[in-house]
């Protein structure tokens, strides 16, 4: 397993990781399976989506606060109970096949860390399984 920090500037963003996780990928002794990409955060997600436009980014993040807003009258004592909902809503984590040392996505793909109650520092960690 590889694991790597993730340092997020802003309360909600979604930050790309894609080259981190192929370089996970490329040190794995596996050529042919899947790794999971999990964050272990109860106010942090992981997702893949669109990495060609950043509108679509940021698109995601307003939508996700107008749906789930920071202050809607929650009564966890922390104050930070949008974010424990954003990240059930978005998950945990990843599974993405491998292929030739390599992930496979779609050409517009890119896999991202979601942080939902920063700034902080995160961690992510990369298992991959197979031959």
């Amino acid at each position: 397993m590889t694991t790597f920090e993730v340092s997020s500037r802003q309360t909600v963003e979604m930050i790309e990781i894609t080259a981190k996780v192929r370089e996970a990928i490329a040190k794995a002794p596996i050529r042919s399976g899947f790794a999971v990409v999990f964050t272990p955060h109860t106010t942090a997600a992981v997702t893949i989506n669109e990495n060609a436009d950043p509108d679509v980014v940021r698109d995601i993040v307003m939508e996700l606060n107008r749906i789930v807003p920071f202050d809607d009258g929650y009564r966890h004592g922390e104050g930070n109970s949008a974010a424990h909902i954003k990240s059930t809503l978005v998950g945990a984590s990843e599974t993405i096949l491998v292929e030739n040392g390599d992930p496979v996505l779609g050409t517009w793909q890119g896999i991202y860390f979601c942080e939902f109650d920063g700034p902080r520092r995160r961690k992510v960690h990369v298992q991959v399984v197979g031959q």
